[in-house]
């Protein structure tokens, strides 16, 4: 295995162990502050958003520089 390719696997894991930690933060917050199903909802659709926005931009980057995914 060359170099790059392990810095793209490990790449790809950090991103996936990032967003599970992002995930588990939002649902803290929600369980910390009593936000009920609805609350719960808006926080992980408005705080989501932002994490599903930055995963989107690296898949097109991905696919525009033709590295494919």
């Amino acid at each position: 295995m060359r170099l790059e390719e392990i810095e793209t696997l490990m790449l790809n894991v950090g991103l996936v162990v990032f967003a599970g930690a992002i995930f588990f933060i939002i649902y803290d917050l929600a369980k910390k502050s009593n936000a009920g199903r609805f609350g719960t909802f808006v926080l992980f659709f408005a705080l989501g958003l932002g994490l599903a926005a930055f995963l989107i931009k690296t898949v097109i980057v991905e696919l525009m520089e033709g590295g494919g995914i």
